[in-house]
């Protein structure tokens, strides 16, 4: 069985750390790494807007930081009548540091959820692929 459960109500507890005094929605996401490791993230509001930081983004900091470097599962959720998906820039940084076969619940703190991937998340992904044939300038 798929530990999506599991990365739900770890989700779920770290929502309650988040920071968000300004908006009131607070998000949390819980991501496995390929290791094995549970990481998790809240998001952090600051009143000089957009300096906060999405939960999506917390979870993949604490995980480069734990020294893990690829998702093999992660879970978002909100309180929120549908599940909400991750913003384009962390929907970009999923896709940096998960295949896009990668799955991603998306949760409501009611119980509905919604099971996608990277890849539905965002089609056509930049990736480093792209770069591979940039010219190089000289200094």
């Amino acid at each position: 069985m798929s530990p999506a459960p599991a990365l739900i109500e770890a989700a779920r507890a770290v929502r309650e750390n988040a920071h968000a005094p300004y908006s009131g929605f607070k998000v949390g996401a819980a991501l496995m790494s390929v290791e094995g490791r549970l990481h998790l993230g809240c998001n952090v509001e600051n009143v000089a807007y957009p300096e906060g930081t999405c939960a999506e983004a917390g979870a993949i900091a604490a995980m480069i930081a734990a020294g893990d470097k690829r998702i093999a599962e992660v879970a978002v959720i909100a309180d929120s009548p549908a599940p909400v998906p991750p913003c384009g820039g962390c929907r970009q940084k999923l896709a940096e540091f998960a295949g896009g076969d990668v799955v991603v619940t998306l949760a409501t703190t009611g119980g509905a959820t919604l099971v996608t991937t990277v890849a539905d998340l965002l089609p056509g992904a930049f990736d480093a692929g792209f770069m591979a044939h940039a010219e190089k300038s000289a200094p």
